[in-house]
């Protein structure tokens, strides 16, 4: 933390060799330590006075916006002296008195100035000097911010991550502005040397889960990380686990919201994906919409939602269960309307789906691959064109298209994309079970399926809470939504201190 006035901060935290007083013999380890560089800049100068000191400045270029070297380095080191008469020579005094940059430091080791220049910030060695002076200066080109493309709202903020760790945490600061806000910085990767950041609310987050959180970031000793994918592996509570026991999103207010709720969240440096910690299985199918519309509205969207997730999971399966072993159970007329969209079908109902399914998965990670507006074209052609002909061959029926294409949109409605693709993985074995087994099948993989998350825990949270366990006053929440006037608290299991989170009295409804 940086306040206004300019304090020397010495780097000694990271140990290692010592940088040397003379500066030849700086440069000479220099020269050892990063060898042939091809996008490195280096300048030799003199600082001016009765006795010109040697000094020399390195960066890489291109991370280093170059019109402020001449503002801040060269010509207050080259005339300042002249103007004011006198000599500086120590580090100490050209940080002090000549420096004009309130983003200076002065190092003392090697590894920390090998890492500041390596993370583009500007280096100063000078003669007879035993410490460097390191601006941060850096000006590369970053994207601009923008909505994100895979968590579009009609109600909402606009805005989403970037891959400027910067920009990122500024979003957040805008939204929350606490001095409870905590942004403790970690470095990860031997060799990317990646900034991870990780943010909670003090008063309201639970400290063991921060610990928790902290404790696994330090634990991990991995060569490189180049996004945040690479940590939320190392935080699965359980190996080859299916579920998501971490939230993934690119929009600023959704972690804000989460960070108000009592959550830690994760900001990667390189990517605009941040990770939220603990979560539940309903949290995924909540959008942050939910909270801009009015109640009334955003409960019936939660209800489709689920109206959905069944369908995205069990529809294929059930139409398979049913057509091979439970006719008794569709009424005659429908009977006969099936038989006769399958006569002529030479595989049976499973190998039907099967083959429809992974159809429109290869299609689907085509359009995926593709260039966007190419993407869109082939996925809704392809579409098109593969099922019509394929009811034109009669290798399916027009009512398993009718089932694989409801299933389809059906997994579009689920807001977060790994809480979809779980869904979509999951419809395989139980089209299986169905088809050995009929409905007792599907009874019996959902069950499995349910034991096994609710099995699940996230940074402790259970993960079908407050379902299971069942949390009074917090199930309100979950399938529909209540209005803000009636949101007193904190969800209970993820809150740790101050759960509290609207006064009583301040609604219409409390004080008529």
């Amino acid at each position: 933390m940086r306040f206004l006035s300019r304090r020397r901060k010495e780097k000694t935290a990271a140990p290692g060799e010592k940088l040397s007083s003379r500066l030849e013999d700086n440069l000479v380890r220099l020269n050892q330590r990063l060898g042939s560089m091809a996008d490195v800049v280096q300048r030799e100068f003199y600082i001016a006075g009765d006795k010109p000191v040697k000094a020399f400045l390195f960066y890489i270029d291109g991370l280093v916006n170059r019109g402020l070297i001449d503002e801040i380095i060269l010509k207050p080191l080259m005339e300042e002296s002249l103007k004011r008469g006198r000599q500086f020579r120590s580090a100490d005094e050209i940080y002090y008195h000549i420096l004009s940059s309130t983003d200076a430091e002065l190092v003392t080791t090697w590894a920390e100035l090998l890492h500041r220049f390596l993370s583009g910030e500007l280096c100063l060695l000078i003669d007879g000097n035993a410490a460097a002076i390191v601006v941060d200066a850096r000006g590369e080109q970053v994207r601009g911010i923008e909505e994100p493309p895979t968590e579009p709202v009609i109600r909402g903020p606009r805005d989403g991550f970037t891959e400027n760790i910067r920009i990122n945490t500024m979003m957040i600061r805008r939204r929350v502005k606490s001095e409870h806000l905590k942004m403790e910085s970690f470095i990860l990767g031997e060799l990317t040397r990646t900034e991870v950041i990780v943010a909670y609310l003090a008063n309201v987050a639970q400290p063991d889960v921060v610990a928790e959180v902290k404790k696994r970031l330090q634990e991990i000793k991995i060569d490189g990380v180049l996004e945040s994918g690479y940590i939320e592996e190392f935080f699965c509570e359980r190996p080859f686990c299916p579920f998501p026991t971490v939230l993934s999103t690119e929009r600023p207010d959704r972690v804000a919201a989460a960070l108000l709720e009592g959550r830690v969240a994760l900001l990667v440096d390189g990517t605009p994906f941040a990770l939220v910690m603990p979560v539940t299985f309903f949290s995924l199918l909540q959008a942050s919409e939910d909270y801009y519309n009015n109640a009334c509205y955003a409960s019936a969207l939660r209800l489709i939602r689920l109206l959905a997730l069944n369908f995205s999971i069990l529809l294929p399966s059930l139409y398979i269960a049913i057509t091979t072993f439970h006719q008794e159970m569709i009424p005659t007329s429908l009977v006969v309307s099936l038989i006769s969209s399958r006569e002529g079908v030479p595989f049976p109902a499973f190998v039907e789906a099967l083959l429809m399914e992974i159809t429109f998965e290869v299609l689907r990670e085509g359009g995926v691959r593709l260039p966007r507006p190419v993407g869109h074209a082939v996925s809704i052609v392809g579409a098109l064109v593969i099922g019509q002909a394929a009811v034109a061959a009669g290798l399916v029926s027009t009512a398993m298209i009718i089932v694989v294409a409801l299933t389809a949109i059906a997994n579009f409605v689920i807001p977060s994309f790994e809480a979809a693709t779980v869904v979509r993985l999951l419809r395989f074995p139980l089209m299986a079970l169905s088809a050995s087994l009929g409905l007792y099948g599907v009874g019996l993989g959902l069950l499995t399926i349910l034991i096994y998350a609710a099995s699940l825990r996230s940074f402790g949270v259970p993960y079908l809470s407050p379902m299971a366990p069942a949390v009074a006053g917090e199930l309100s929440d979950v399938m529909v939504r209540r209005p803000w006037y009636l949101m007193f608290f904190r969800p209970k299991l993820i809150a740790g201190k101050d759960v509290q989170r609207l006064e009583k009295g301040s609604s219409e409804l409390d004080r008529g």
